[in-house]
């Protein structure tokens, strides 16, 4: 029997996120960046000081997601002062879904965007947002799928080159 379940990431927990990070990022977007861009991304985004200080900030939270008893990924979530764009106190963001490549198909990422759902409800928010890069079009279909609409769109630097990530929304009931 397969079973998933989450656990909070904590400060000894930093190696790990961060090679599940830097595996993923690469596995989703090596091929459609530059070697120079994406070793410049990598090493400002998922350096341990960086890892660090947001695992530490009250306004964020990893939740890691296993399959059965291996860490299949992970799902930053963000509130307040930490969304990446100003979206009120009533908002939690999605700042990332990430998911190892060998646990695709499973039904990780709808079980993640779940917990998002259940710890916004917990914490009384009224919507949750997230930004997704306009040429994943797998990933906007997915989230289209999961009740997102798009509200908006924002700049994301992959390195030296502006890329649009557009914002897509969900209406908590």
């Amino acid at each position: 029997m397969t079973t998933t379940n989450t656990r909070k990431c904590t400060i000894e927990d930093l190696e790990i996120l961060q090679e599940i990070s830097v595996e993923t990022f690469k596995d989703t977007f090596e091929d459609q960046n530059s070697p120079e861009n994406m070793k410049t991304y990598l090493d400002r985004a998922f350096n341990l000081k960086q890892l660090e200080e947001e695992i530490l900030n009250d306004s964020s939270e990893f939740h890691f997601i296993y399959l059965n008893e291996d860490i299949a990924g992970y799902v930053k979530l963000n509130t307040n002062d930490a969304q990446s764009e100003t979206m009120g106190h009533d908002s939690l963001e999605v700042e990332r879904i990430y998911v190892r490549r060998k646990f695709h198909k499973q039904g990780l990422g709808k079980f993640l965007i779940n917990k998002a759902i259940e710890i916004a409800r917990e914490q009384n928010k009224d919507k949750i947002w997230l930004g997704v890069w306009e040429k994943n079009e797998n990933a906007i279909a997915f989230y289209e799928k999961m009740g997102f609409v798009h509200t908006g769109a924002h700049s994301f630097y992959m390195g030296d080159e502006e890329q649009i990530d557009l914002i897509m929304t969900k209406i908590l009931d």
